[in-house]
């Protein structure tokens, strides 16, 4: 069999898919991933054939520009402003949020923004041909797609081939169609207008298939929301932090209690602000009786002063850094929370405002860890102090139900099916569709 991976322009969603793209090529089949051109060297690194499709995005230029205000403020008439957070309104009124919020005001217009944002920033026309191009040459039985890598989905309808995203976290693009209840010709549907025309070129037609997927392959442990509707094949995600060398002090035995704070790789990729301010994490853990790892580059230190309680390193694979923590504080990424759960480390999660990032699964992560006792949602990055951090290790250090509870997580969450367990079923689903089409 032949599975195509069509990923989007961050490392970090390209890394989700290696460990299930390797499961595929060790069990015999042939893989291979499709990237912007800017993706090419960390394609590379996965070991994985890879094929550059569309121009160079050069996204960091496009997006160092951004801010966390340029999204649209949606208010209801009867809602005063001053009741939301300065970044972005929808889930700020306290300070939290809940994934319900997601589309509270209008989620048409919701799913306007997203749509626009995936096709000017990381989609134009072009990587279409030329992924359905490549597509009608290699001849792919399966393509597995980020769910916000609508190209793949159009080269899949274009050369009949099985369709299935592969998520991070929380199926935002379900939860957002499941809101609209789009009928099957809507005219109003975002995501349709913008594929029926390219569609239309192929001699192909939309559905919400093209959307949606035939099937979802959902990298989260089964707490995490997922909205119903959708044919979900959950697999537990096996980390993967591409090419580094894992410094010697790692794997010795702490002399203190250690503490992880990291903020991410997808920002640090592409120069996204949004985040909290390295003064304040470093001003929240001063006086604690802790050593802790800052894994931060130096734009995301800036002209901070580092207490004497931490260290400061540019990356450390977290894989190999997290068993000799006891806390862990991150912004919600999926591989940072993956590899805690498996290392049944307590996690405190502050995700960050820019644009919809924490509606992507740092809310429902944050959330499903503390109604488990298992971690602290700590408020947005938006809304961050120093106090906030301060008071959430002290809880989670102070209380030993908190590892307990990490401990029992693990448990569960390695227990799930991994990669390699995922790979027959993968294989009967798309037999099952090529022979019936």
């Amino acid at each position: 069999m032949r599975i195509l991976f069509v990923t989007n322009p961050f490392r970090a969603h390209l890394y989700v898919q290696v460990p299930m793209a390797w499961a595929l090529r060790t069990a015999g089949h042939e893989v291979c991933i499709a990237a912007p051109p800017d993706m090419a060297e960390s394609v590379a690194h996965t070991g994985l054939p890879g094929v550059s499709v569309g121009p160079m995005l050069r996204l960091e230029e496009r997006m160092a520009n951004v801010s966390p205000g340029d999204q649209p403020m949606r208010m209801t008439p009867t809602t005063p402003p001053e009741e939301f957070g300065p970044c972005d309104p929808r889930g700020l009124r306290t300070g939290r949020s809940d994934q319900g919020d997601y589309g509270w005001d209008d989620p048409h217009i919701e799913l306007e923004d997203f749509t626009a944002g995936v096709r000017d920033v990381f989609f134009p026309e072009e990587v279409f041909d030329d992924l359905v191009d490549f597509a009608r040459v290699w001849r792919p039985d399966l393509i597995v797609t980020d769910p916000t890598a609508f190209p793949g989905a159009v080269a899949a309808r274009v050369v009949g081939a099985a369709h299935a995203r592969m998520l991070w976290n929380v199926d935002r693009v379900a939860q957002l169609r499941a809101a609209c209840r789009f009928g099957p010709d809507s005219a109003e549907d975002p995501v349709r207008q913008w594929l029926e025309p390219i569609l239309d070129r192929f001699g192909c037609e939309f559905d919400e298939v093209v959307a949606l997927g035939h099937w979802t392959i959902s990298p989260s442990p089964p707490w995490i929301w997922q909205p119903e509707g959708v044919h979900y094949l959950p697999v537990r995600n096996i980390p993967f932090n591409g090419p580094a060398t894992t410094p010697r002090w790692v794997f010795e035995r702490p002399a203190r209690r250690r503490v992880c704070i990291t903020q991410g790789i997808s920002h640090r990729d592409a120069t996204i602000g949004g985040s909290s301010p390295a003064q304040a994490l470093f001003d929240a853990v001063a006086d604690l009786d802790i050593e802790v790892i800052a894994t931060l580059d130096a734009r995301q230190l800036g002209s901070a002063t580092v207490p004497d309680n931490v260290r400061v390193v540019d990356f450390v694979p977290l894989n190999a850094l997290l068993p000799s923590c006891s806390a862990f504080v991150h912004e919600g990424g999926t591989g940072a929370f993956a590899s805690a759960l498996e290392h049944g480390v307590p996690q405190i999660i502050v995700p960050n405002d820019f644009k919809v990032e924490k509606w992507g699964g740092p809310l429902a992560m944050g959330l499903g860890l503390e109604h488990r006792g298992a971690g602290v949602y700590a408020g947005n990055s938006g809304t961050f102090t120093a106090d906030t951090l301060r008071d959430s290790l002290k809880k989670i250090l102070e209380d030993p139900s908190y590892a307990a509870n990490a401990a029992r997580l693990s448990t569960e969450y390695t227990a799930m099916p991994g990669p390699n367990d995922v790979v027959p079923a993968l294989v009967r689903l798309t037999a099952q569709y090529r022979a019936a089409h």
